[in-house]
């Protein structure tokens, strides 16, 4: 999400930071720049009006052109200005209520409102600890209610049956009764979608909202639909009281308008971001930290909240004894931290968070494919459970058959073996109390990378 708008703004960023004076004549040329990559990262025009105009009386005033750093000062008020326009700071759910507390998912066909449902049912249960119950309102949509009830066992949601031949009022009526029956802390009810909105669409729904009397009424939107999101959006928002947004299908958006456009238009916070199929695919909405990511930044905060949230930590414990201990670092290690990183939505995920990577070309992202993760983990399960715990005695003719078996060449196999052995005296050096002296190093690799660029153009692992 937000690559396009990220790599224009990064560009005009990048030559404001080494001015040491900003002329007036010099500001409006910026701000041209930020108009044009708003507009073409389909930001809704009297967003990108406000958003200039606000930056612009800011800049013109005395923040900018007094400061002793104003190239910085301008990043500064673009990246406040980002925050600003997309609501401050993260809105979560409201959940002080008396259980079981209702939240209504709505939305047009085909935004992911019952991915979205589950989505969000595996994060209240692991993350909060509630217990959570699911029901589908679609009486419309062939097997949507199979979808549902799928997802639930999944997820770990208790699952109210319903069926086509019922009221969706009386669905989710029955189902708020028996989740106080069952004593769940929440019942997530997904509703029918239509391919456009309808005046049945919304008496229909408006009933459901008036059955349960919703503590939260999400609307589901998908992100690809740009400016139409944060219409549609409106347009519910008056038919219903919606008290927050879900964007859904963020990874396929390049652009990211609708997550700039949706808050302003609405006047209703973006509380998460759907991206991908996986029922964990679902995170908070945090400005900035957005902001931040869209000027270049990175976003080291979500990352570190993922490595503690998906990481085996006692496995990653028990890694770290073995070291210490002098036991070595094998391919069954290395593999176990292939399947830790594909867990944590594999490399490319991970690069969108580290700051500095709009300036790595393009080329040099490239290599860094979830593909060439996977392709390793495979030459590793053509191996032997002996030749994993002892890697030097791989030669010649086994290389040859664990090339054949992993469906790669035998350079694919010397390459991951280079890149282990690369890793175990990494690991020796870490045993032996060179932690802190690895991180100095990786402190000053940034100023022997002219252009961002790592030696030879290649990514370091």
């Amino acid at each position: 999400m937000f690559e396009n708008l990220t790599e224009r703004l990064s560009r005009t960023v990048h030559q404001l930071r080494g001015k040491g004076r900003l002329t007036e004549d010099g500001i409006r040329a910026t701000l041209r720049e930020v108009r044009i990559a708003l507009l073409e990262a389909d930001v809704a025009l009297p967003v990108v009006q406000t958003f200039i105009a606000e930056v612009r009386e800011k800049a013109l005033g005395q923040e900018v052109l007094k400061s002793l750093t104003p190239g910085q000062a301008m990043v500064k008020l673009v990246h406040d200005e980002l925050v600003q326009i997309m609501g401050v700071q993260n809105e979560a759910l409201d959940l002080r209520a008396q259980p079981p507390v209702a939240v209504l998912m709505a939305g047009l066909q085909g935004s992911g409102k019952t991915t979205t449902t589950a989505k969000l049912a595996r994060l209240l249960i692991e993350q909060e600890k509630k217990r959570v119950m699911v029901v589908s309102c679609d009486v419309y949509r062939p097997a949507a209610i199979e979808q549902l009830k799928t997802l639930a066992g999944q997820v770990g949601a208790i699952f109210q049956p319903s069926s086509v031949d019922q009221k969706p009022a009386d669905i989710a009526r029955e189902a708020l009764a028996e989740a106080r029956r069952q004593m769940c802390d929440i019942v997530l009810v997904d509703t029918a979608g239509r391919l456009h909105i309808d005046d049945s669409m919304m008496a229909e729904i408006r009933d459901i909202h008036a059955v349960i009397n919703p503590h939260e009424t999400l609307f589901v939107v998908d992100a690809m639909t740009g400016q139409d999101a944060a219409n549609t959006a409106a347009a519910f928002n008056e038919a219903l009281p919606l008290t927050g947004i879900v964007l859904t299908k963020t990874d396929g958006d390049a652009r990211g308008g609708a997550a700039l456009s949706v808050r302003h238009i609405t006047g209703k916070p973006v509380k998460f971001l759907g991206s991908g199929e996986k029922t964990d695919a679902l995170q908070p909405f945090h400005p900035e930290r957005v902001a931040s990511r869209i000027l270049g930044m990175g976003d080291v905060l979500s990352l570190v909240e993922e490595v503690h949230r998906k990481v085996d930590q006692e496995e990653a414990e028990k890694l770290v004894g073995k070291i210490r201990r002098g036991k070595g670092f094998n391919l069954e290690d290395f593999k176990a931290q292939l399947l830790q990183m594909e867990n944590m939505g594999g490399l490319g995920g991970l690069v969108d968070k580290l700051p500095g990577m709009s300036n790595i070309p393009d080329q040099v992202k490239s290599q860094v494919g979830d593909r060439q993760t996977r392709q390793m983990i495979a030459i590793i399960n053509s191996m032997t459970p002996h030749e994993r715990r002892f890697p030097d005695m791989i030669r010649g003719s086994r290389k040859k058959r664990i090339a054949n078996g992993s469906g790669t060449q035998i350079q694919a196999v010397n390459r991951l073996l280079k890149q282990h052995n690369q890793m175990q005296r990494m690991m020796k050096k870490m045993g032996k109390g060179g932690m802190a002296k690895m991180m100095r190093k990786m402190g000053s690799m940034q100023g022997q990378m002219p252009g961002g660029k790592f030696p030879g153009g290649k990514m370091p692992f």
